[in-house]
């Protein structure tokens, strides 16, 4: 990488503020005030806060196995990152990396730490598994793992019942939720099914990941609550091989799994016009690749009906604000990507970025 200059000036129309504007970036930060001797590094083109990917897994290897180690981990982010992903928030890890928290070259990083699933109902080697009894208590201890989130496995398929189930009864999951909020760190859950999600929005989760099963009633009780969806859409598409891998074993699984991959569009749909804050997520991490952020806003566009401008702020501006990671504001974070075309009347612009600067370092385009 070329040794970026001190001080960087970025000029282009500034979205969502639709305003030609000059930027000028001093270290890692923002600022609206002229800096003598900046180097202009971009004239020109449409300029958003880095992309954020809120759901990935860096902890987990293609194959679905864990990373070998804190370098394989980086590596995946390295793929995100030069993508236009400038912010990742790992929704659940097998290997722990808090080292990578300050590392210059990764994108900005909020972290739950491993998934905590049921015995023997989820992917092997991936999630820690407690019993009920157990269950609060390392909720607890994995809020002290992350960095300001929790993972909870919800639901997953319940072989003797043949189908998605939830993964502990409803009361001791509440239990959970509550435990991981007096620990100070916010609950994204995994969940598919109906009974689940249903019980655990009322629980006060702070975000639903994937969430196929939800209700309109459920929509309603997340818009007054303010928890957020993250629908992974991208994972969601994958359902009919698991359809097909399960159908001679587990009919009512397949069956059921179809129904709701079918319907999910909808759900996306219904949740963003009940103005439910809707999150990019694109579950990298084993069967996913990683460096999909910009697909799966694509997705979100073209099959859930969202408007150009709410796919942006929820794979931009507004989900680095949810992360609490500060835009393109005087003294914000210098994390930006240029792109000649205006993303808003093509999204596949977000393909395509010319410029991409991430802690007030040039990565692509030269100085």
């Amino acid at each position: 990488m070329t040794r970026t200059p001190d001080a960087l000036h970025v000029r282009g129309v500034l979205l969502p503020d639709d305003a030609t504007t000059d930027l000028w970036l001093v270290g890692d930060r923002v600022t609206l005030s002229p800096v003598p001797g900046a180097v202009t590094v971009a004239d020109g083109g449409f300029v958003l806060p880095g992309l954020v990917d809120a759901h990935c897994h860096l902890g987990i290897a293609p194959g679905g196995h864990p990373s070998a180690g804190v370098d394989a981990a980086r590596d995946l982010a390295m793929i995100d990152r030069d993508a236009g992903v400038l912010a990742i928030r790992d929704a659940g890890s097998p290997i722990a990396y808090p080292m990578l928290d300050d590392d210059p070259e990764m994108p900005r990083l909020a972290r739950a730490g491993r998934h905590v699933a049921p015995p023997k109902r989820y992917l092997r080697d991936i999630g820690v598994e407690v019993g009920a009894a157990a269950l609060a208590e390392e909720i607890t201890r994995q809020a002290g793992l992350g960095n300001g989130w929790v993972k909870l496995v919800g639901d997953w398929i319940d072989r003797g019942v043949g189908d998605l189930a939830p993964a502990w009864d409803l009361e001791a999951m509440a239990g959970a939720v509550a435990a991981a909020h007096a620990a100070g760190a916010r609950v994204a859950v995994h969940t598919f099914a109906e009974e689940s999600v249903a019980a655990l929005v009322r629980a006060g989760v702070d975000s639903v990941e994937h969430g196929t099963g939800l209700s309109d009633d459920d929509i309603a009780v997340m818009a007054g609550r303010g928890t957020a969806l993250v629908p992974t859409m991208i994972n969601i598409a994958t359902f009919g091989g698991i359809a097909a891998a399960a159908a001679d074993k587990f009919p009512g699984y397949a069956r059921h799994v179809l129904a709701l991959r079918d319907r999910f569009p909808s759900v996306v749909r219904h949740a963003h016009e009940a103005g439910v804050a809707i999150y990019v997520g694109s579950d990298a991490g084993g069967g996913i690749e990683h460096g999909l952020a910009a697909q799966e806003m694509l997705l979100l566009h073209r099959e859930a009906g969202m408007p150009a401008l709410d796919v942006l702020r929820a794979g931009s501006w507004g989900a680095r604000e949810w992360l609490g990671f500060p835009g393109l504001v005087e003294g914000g974070l210098a994390d930006l990507v240029v792109y000649d075309g205006d993303p808003r009347l093509d999204l596949t612009e977000l393909l395509r970025p010319k410029r991409i600067i991430l802690k007030g370092r040039v990565l692509k385009g030269a100085v």
